[in-house]
């Protein structure tokens, strides 16, 4: 049993496990040289978060899903390059709209250069995903666009908030589906598709990733409050300060409205008030990380990644599917 790709994921066969790591190997390759530009800076600024590594989550899951079909087939290297390039380029603008400092452990590039380099080395970033993209066909063209075209649905329904009437948390899930799961659905997506893999393998490792990627969106709102800056690579309660209200916020605000407690009316108030400054923050996350409604939120977490394991049972047994299987458990562990 071999440990690769994110969060430890083990692989229980040789052959799968030189096929991983030989395709997440060629997908690094892919991700510097699609990067570089005739002009120093650009690459620079384009590599700067390719080189401060990542869990490469969308990439993993492509090689798993070509499984089902040929490995070696020519797209598939390039399809996960592509998802991956695409998701780079989204925390670059993220990282501009959140006011972040840090990510992945390094200087975010809107602190290192500003805001208008970060947001046009994100834009960099999709031009070159789809200069790749083009040479992958007009239907994977037509499935990337959507895709993003969800994830920036997602993005904007997040800053605008739900609809009066709307379950604030339906709304958060809605918007997880399109900002996350989006871009995960296609990461299987391609993975299958490149493959040849038969179009049932390939709905069903799309419906997997749509509900892995809210699965892991969800344990990265968790690691927003409950983890330090050396376990998650950015600033913690950076959604809080930026006023978005996560599901373990939520989860609060609901027992809040419903129970009328003292003590959870008070952290609302908290939550509600200036978070620019340190001291209140800390005090925030802390009271966060003792409160009931982390734990809800961890139990939402975990029901979407069950959600996920159920979808895989109509493919054949193999190393493949224990390999995504244990990735709902492997997400689920991150926030544990």
């Amino acid at each position: 049993m071999t440990v690769v790709g994110p969060f430890g994921l083990s692989v229980r066969d040789q052959a799968l496990e030189a096929d991983v790591q030989a395709g997440l190997a060629a997908v690094e390759e892919g991700l510097l040289e699609a990067t570089k530009s005739s002009v120093p800076f650009i690459t620079e600024a384009a590599q700067h978060l390719v080189r401060a590594g990542g869990k490469r989550f969308r990439p993993l899951l492509t090689m798993l899903a070509a499984q089902f079909g040929d490995p070696y087939a020519p797209g598939i290297v390039p399809s996960a390059v592509v998802v991956e390039l695409t998701h780079l380029a989204t925390l670059y603008h993220d990282d501009v709209m959140d006011e972040a400092d840090v990510r992945r452990g390094v200087p975010s590039a809107n602190t290192r250069w500003g805001n208008s380099v970060a947001v046009l080395t994100g834009d960099f970033l999709f031009a070159r995903a789809s200069h790749i993209l083009a040479d992958l066909g007009p239907e994977a063209v037509r499935i990337q666009a959507e895709a993003f075209e969800r994830l920036v649905t997602g993005q904007i329904l997040e800053t605008a908030g739900p609809q009066d009437g709307r379950d604030p948390v339906d709304h958060y899930l809605d918007v997880l589906s399109g900002k996350t799961g989006s871009l995960v659905a296609v990461s299987g997506r391609f993975g299958a598709m490149m493959s040849g893999a038969d179009e049932t393998v390939v709905d069903v490792l799309t419906q997997y990733g749509e509900r892995l990627g809210v699965a892991f969106q969800l344990a990265d709102d968790l690691l927003d409050i409950a983890s330090d800056s050396h376990e998650s690579g950015k600033t913690p309660g950076t959604d809080l300060r930026e006023g978005i209200s996560t599901l373990p916020v939520l989860r609060l605000r609901e027992r809040a409205a419903a129970q009328g407690l003292a003590e959870d009316l008070e952290l609302c108030a908290l939550l509600d008030g200036d978070l620019g400054d340190d001291g209140r923050l800390a005090e925030v996350l802390r009271r966060l990380r003792e409160h009931p409604a982390l734990e809800q939120a961890r139990r939402d977490t975990l029901r979407y990644a069950e959600e996920a394991r159920a979808v895989l049972a109509p493919l054949p047994e193999c190393f493949a599917k224990t390999a995504l299987a244990e990735m709902c458990d492997a997400v689920v562990h991150r926030a544990g």
